[in-house]
């Protein structure tokens, strides 16, 4: 039971990890929270879903799919909702308000597009089952596993070793020295919200496969919980939005496996203002200065 709750817990958490990090690096670059995300993720999981049902191609490739039109619709926000206000003396804020207009107006066209009403991926994965001792696991869960942590170790390997992360890092420190050092950091921004923004379009394509629904509501309560995990890892700090995600993941479900599920998020929550009571910058965040 414990084992089996742990890989349960593990593969709800590592999608929780991949929304988070999409907040991250918007966070560590632009000092901005992305309320935006949520919805963007969510088109992503319609754009994988329509995928495979009506042109009937494999779950990676929807993925693929989903990733590049989450990572255009990323860049669309950016031009259009970001970059005319970093133009101009405004208020901090602005960018927030920004984007919360953005996932307002997603939100509203998705319902339209859409419509209110859930939909099912295909359930053939989902039959797919392997038994390893008192462990049975899924083809959806070995997925999602591997495609969360795969992206997720490629994601620090990049940031930490190619020359355009290095430029992430740098920007995301401090754009004034970013830009006395040649960086453009105009592209190294519209970069990082377009990354960010694909990675939340794989994870709509997980959750969706993880609870077989897909609506266009589920952008907010997602969002909510990267916001969570975000707070919880360490503002900006890219490990801890990975074990943040994994944390959440678990307490979720062993709150649901060993007591009630109504009480998931409130459990899951309260441990979250718990943490942060006893260590404000999160688990994993600096006290001053440095992300990423």
């Amino acid at each position: 039971m414990f084992w089996q709750q742990l890989v349960n817990g593990l593969t709800l958490g590592s999608t929780y990890s991949l929304v988070a990090l999409g907040y991250t690096l918007i966070m560590g670059v632009l000092n901005i929270i992305n309320m935006a995300h949520g919805e963007i993720f969510m088109i992503g999981a319609f754009v994988g879903l329509y995928l495979v049902t009506y042109l009937k191609v494999n779950i990676f490739v929807a993925m693929a799919g989903a990733m590049l039109a989450s990572a255009l619709l990323g860049c669309l926000m950016e031009m259009l909702a970001l970059r005319p206000l970093r133009r101009r003396a405004v208020s901090h804020l602005a960018p927030l308000i920004s984007t919360i207009g953005v996932s307002i107006f997603l939100e509203s066209l998705a319902l339209n597009l859409f419509g209110p009403q859930s939909q099912a991926f295909p359930t053939e994965l989902a039959t797919v089952q392997f038994e390893l001792g008192p462990i049975r696991i899924t083809l959806v869960q070995i997925i999602i596993l591997g495609i969360s942590f795969g992206l997720m170790f490629i994601l620090r390997f990049w940031l930490a070793k190619t020359r355009v992360g290095k430029a992430i890092r740098t920007t995301a420190e401090n754009i004034e020295t970013a830009n006395l050092l040649g960086i453009n950091t105009n592209r190294i921004i519209f970069l990082t919200v377009a990354l960010a923004s694909g990675l939340g379009g794989v994870a709509g394509v997980l959750v969706g496969l993880s609870f077989n629904a897909v609506e266009p509501t589920m952008g907010l309560s997602m969002g909510l919980k990267g916001l969570a995990v975000l707070i919880l890892g360490g503002m900006g700090n890219i490990t801890g939005a990975m074990l943040g995600g994994l944390i959440l993941g678990i307490a979720e479900v062993f709150t649901v496996a060993y007591g009630a599920s109504s009480y998931r998020d409130a459990v899951a929550f309260g441990m979250i203002i718990l943490i942060l009571f006893i260590r404000p910058q999160g688990l994993f965040g600096k006290r001053q200065g440095g992300r990423f």
